[in-house]
């Protein structure tokens, strides 16, 4: 379990240094220039949206479709996103967000939960005046894109899960049961604790929020009837050496079509793709992979017939 925060940690540094940029002064509460994802990209607008009780720190880059990234668990917009932002705003407005107690976004007097979490994410396309979007979440992240699918779908145009969950038991058994471990003390002087600080961010709840972000998978949950009946389009990619069970993807590409073949009942509208050489938290590093399926995906024709040759 402490390899998992090691090797978590160690990613949030090369993540790091792929934004070439300055850090945050302690106790800075309004966004500055160098707060966006990354230096080679400006957001076209930033600053806070009054949701549900949150002021939810938000950025928008590009222009085009919307796409929505919801990061994961620990993280902000930058050591998500850092590496996706300037590929995907060539052509799309991408609006990022700091979830509930992430990054710039205060945590408030509210239980962590991705129903919850995904309110705030329709709360703030109202803000921002976006009738619908495509949304992709990682990790967490996912699990608030799911429920954001099942709670708001008039709001949902196409899905994208980046090893993300609909059932707790979609991990391994033992990513599963490493989660009631874990602890902040374990993540004592890892870039996680040291990003918390830097954002003016009390270093004495630091334990406290370490423990409010793991609430949400150390209880059960299972939405796997209401994902199933999503009627948006899905597309879920999880890695070959990712903590998410092969299984529990399959069993979600098979209810929306999967598991025949294309060549005589024609291609399903979702799909899934199972990325080579690639760890959970890997798929934040080899963006290289999944954004050109990502994309292929949200600007495609569904309803194309295969190929022929």
């Amino acid at each position: 379990m402490k390899y998992l925060v090691t090797f978590f940690s160690l990613a949030v540094l090369f993540m790091a240094a792929c934004q070439q940029q300055p850090s945050h002064p302690r106790n800075t509460a309004v966004p500055t220039k160098d707060s966006s994802a990354t230096s080679d990209i400006k957001p076209a607008e930033s600053g806070y949206a009054d949701v549900n009780g949150l002021k939810m720190y938000y950025e928008v880059y590009g222009s085009g479709k919307p796409l929505v990234l919801l990061h994961g668990s620990f993280m902000n917009i930058p050591m998500n996103w850092a590496k996706a932002i300037p590929v995907l705003a060539k052509d799309r407005k991408v609006i990022v967000a700091e979830m509930q107690g992430h990054g710039r976004t205060r945590d408030i007097d509210r239980k962590m939960s991705y129903e919850s979490m995904a309110d705030d994410v329709s709360a703030l396309l109202k803000h921002l005046k976006v009738d619908s979007a495509d949304v992709l979440g990682y990790s967490m992240g996912g699990g608030i894109a799911f429920q954001f699918a099942v709670r708001h779908p008039e709001q949902l145009r196409r899905l994208v899960i980046l090893s993300g969950t609909y059932a707790h038991n979609g991990w391994w058994p033992d990513v599963e049961a490493s989660f009631a471990g874990m602890n902040a003390e374990m993540f004592k002087g890892s870039p996680i604790e040291k990003q918390y600080d830097s954002l003016g961010n009390d270093p004495a709840r630091f334990p406290e929020y370490i423990k409010k972000v793991l609430s949400i998978d150390v209880q059960a949950y299972d939405w796997t009837k209401e994902v199933k009946n999503i009627k948006a389009p899905i597309f879920m990619a999880i890695g070959d050496a990712d903590g998410v069970r092969y299984e529990h993807a399959l069993e979600l590409f098979r209810a929306k079509g999967g598991g025949k073949m294309g060549d005589i009942h024609g291609l399903p509208q979702s799909r899934l793709a199972i990325l080579p050489g690639t760890t959970h938290i890997g798929m934040m590093v080899n963006t290289d992979l999944w954004i050109p399926m990502v994309k292929n995906f949200l600007d495609g024709d569904l309803n194309a017939p295969p190929p022929m040759f």
